[in-house]
């Protein structure tokens, strides 16, 4: 969601915090600003609403010239930024700065809400990530006492609340943020900068992410504080991961870590080898589709290591050191000594979760549910140590499936992390990772993390099989012969996209449409729905076809287009059926189909427009359906000139509830 950096040391920070904050607007957001001390030791504050180029824009000259920012350590820096055009600073004065890109959640976006807050006298700054939950209580209280407030937000009674502390707490500012922190419910990470304290720079983390990023050599006292380690690494790769609770003091003479009871903690520095963030849409008219058409070469980079050849077992962890170290066989001892699986996610992961649930219940005969994990954190479910709860999140920080997977490990279950980021909080307390390799998602709608997502799904349940003997060892052979073939299958499926162009101008126009699909393929159909309301504003609805006659059908007339995924195999027959239902209701009827319809003329008739796509193994038809999907809900937002990667409303990264 909101994306936060902060910075001390030597050089002049604007220029770092604002270049860090580019590598967060994948994340999405609505407004942006910085907080820095000036050269009177006063606190200075930029805001603006609407995209960080308009927060470049205000920023007066002398601060916003372009000078490259260099790095922490010796690493090329990355492109671009705004630099200072300012005489050098004494080199025993820290320079410090914070800045933030904001998801609006309380309060509208605009420049009052924006971040960074400040309180009433003004000593005080920071940013926050997350949600107060408590922020009308102690905004209630501290209007009682005085304390005069401008904005909407949750955010500004954290900092007055600060402020009230430390009016009557002025020796220890660590002090006055613990027994802040001790007022607050709800989920945060906070920088902060004190015009009392010139030289330090705070951090605090608790429920959402935050990372420091720690100078080296010559830079050694240089700190940077984000959201996000893609903020960071350009910099830095040595990282400190912040936990639940704990608090940073950063200066130039190095770093204290606290716990919210006072005590010193010890710092756990890890090296990382996450490269820069590569921000670059090589020719695409956006990233979205150009993460449409990297799909092919994120199956081949998730299957390198793991699928050997069709006569040998799946390698989940590839063929690195910690495999040939048994590493595969203690993962597979763990997932096939389970009696029940639940997979948890939410959205796009929730809709891989669903593809997961027929390929292990067929294959590995063991019994999945899948749920929610916002619902499923509420609930006080029956786990034990025989349960392997199955958490995926494509950014490994989503705050539901984060709570849902502490909840499970605490009654004993037995956790897998599938994500697309190793460095994640859930990869991090998860029993085992399995990383998905679908690289940097910058578009808000997931495509290419998706069907990463799936596929991992099938190599798990391929592995499982194998290791349980629970499928016959010839029809395996032939489904990892064919997912060699999947790549390939995928370009076949992207080149041609003339038709689905043609139906998007079409049907562009609905003001609903219903995607219905059976099988393995019906959540194929919710992510349809789910992408083409994600970014056309359009109202879509997923449904399996069966469901057709309990409800939906009494919704169909000339004006409801219906999108149906047909697939050769057990269900083919029956989905023919539910499309002739809905076009005896006047439905208009659009086939994507693996099977060439029009080769049948008593069925082509059903349908008003058709499309086929390759043909695979019916359990494999997810990985090839599901691309169709991706580019109408992509040509469909173009034709209505939406902002096709930063949907209204929406962030990659969903931190807090």
């Amino acid at each position: 969601m909101c994306g936060i950096v902060g910075y001390i040391g030597k050089k002049s920070p604007l220029p770092l915090v604002v270049q860090s904050l580019r590598h967060l607007e994948y994340r999405g957001y609505d407004s942006a600003g910085v907080a820095f001390l000036d050269a009177n030791n006063e606190l200075s504050i930029f805001k603006s609403t609407g995209k960080l180029i308009n927060l470049e824009n205000i920023l007066p000259v002398e601060i916003g010239a372009s000078i490259p920012v260099q790095p922490l350590q010796t690493k090329p820096a990355a492109s671009g930024g705004v630099a200072v055009a300012e005489k050098p600073p004494e080199q025993d004065i820290p320079k410090i700065a914070i800045g933030h890109i904001r998801w609006a959640t309380h309060g509208a976006p605009n420049e009052t809400n924006a971040h960074p807050h400040v309180g009433g006298k003004r000593e005080i700054a920071l940013v926050h990530n997350g949600i107060i939950e408590n922020y009308f209580e102690l905004r209630k209280q501290l209007q009682e006492q005085g304390h005069v407030f401008v904005s909407e937000t949750d955010t500004e009674c954290v900092v007055q609340l600060l402020e009230h502390i430390a009016a009557s707490e002025q020796d220890n500012f660590i002090t006055v943020i613990r027994e802040a922190l001790k007022r607050l419910q709800g989920a945060y990470a906070l920088s902060i900068i004190n015009k009392n304290e010139p030289d330090k720079l705070y951090a605090v983390r608790h429920q959402a992410p935050l990372i420091i990023g720690v100078g080296t050599g010559e830079t050694e006292g240089e700190f940077i504080v984000a959201s996000d380690a893609v903020a960071i690494v350009q910099h830095t790769d040595r990282l400190i991961y912040l936990k639940d609770n704990e608090i940073a003091e950063l200066s130039p003479q190095g770093i204290k870590l606290f716990n919210l009871e006072g005590e010193p903690v010890k710092p756990i520095i890890e090296q990382v080898s996450i490269g820069p963030l590569q921000i670059d849409k090589k020719g695409y008219k956006h990233f979205m589709l150009k993460e449409i058409y990297e799909q092919p070469d994120v199956v081949r980079n998730s299957l390198s290591g793991r699928l050997i050849a069709s006569n040998e077992p799946i390698r989940l962890f590839g063929r690195d050191e910690d495999a040939l170290s048994g590493k595969n066989q203690e993962t597979l001892d763990l997932l096939t000594s389970v009696r029940r699986i639940l997979v948890i996610g939410c959205g796009t992961s929730f809709n891989a979760g669903l593809v997961g649930k027929y390929l292990i219940e067929e294959l590995v005969q063991v019994p999945v549910e899948v749920e929610s994990a916002g619902e499923f954190r509420y609930r006080n479910p029956v786990l034990d140590d025989q349960t392997l709860v199955i958490t995926v999140s494509q950014s490994g920080e989503t705050a539901d499936t984060l709570a849902a997977l502490r909840m499970s490990a605490e009654k004993g279950a037995k956790i897998l992390a599938i994500t697309n980021r190793e460095d994640s909080t859930i990869a991090r307390e998860a029993d085992a990772i399995l990383p998905v390799r679908a690289g940097v998602e910058v578009s808000v709608c997931a495509t290419k993390s998706f069907t990463a997502q799936i596929l991992v799904m099938y190599l798990l349940a391929i592995a499982m099989a194998e290791s349980k003997k629970s499928y016959h060892p010839e029809q395996l052979e032939h489904l990892k012969s064919e997912l060699f073939k999947i790549p390939a299958l995928i370009e076949a499926a992207l080149s041609k996209t003339e038709p689905l162009q043609a139906l998007a101008k079409k049907y562009g126009d609905a003001r609903d449409i219903l995607f219905i699909a059976r099988g393995i393929n019906f959540p194929v159909a919710l992510e349809g729905a789910l992408k083409l309301k994600e970014i056309s504003y359009i109202h879509a609805e997923g449904y399996s076809g069966s469901e057709l006659k309990h409800g939906p059908i009494a919704m169909l007339d000339k004006n409801l287009p219906v999108i149906s995924v047909l697939v050769a195999g057990q269900v083919f027959e029956k989905m023919i059926s539910n499309c002739q239902e809905a076009k005896a209701r006047d439905a208009q009827m659009v086939g994507i189909s693996s099977v060439d319809i029009t080769q049948k003329p008593e069925l082509a008739k059903t349908f008003d427009d058709l499309m086929t796509i390759p043909e695979t193994h019916e359990l494999l038809s997810p990985l090839i359906t599901t691309v169709p999907l991706q580019l109408l809900a992509y040509y469909i937002a173009e034709h209505l000139g939406k902002d096709v990667d930063q949907p209204r409303n929406l962030a990659k990264s969903v931190t807090v509830e």
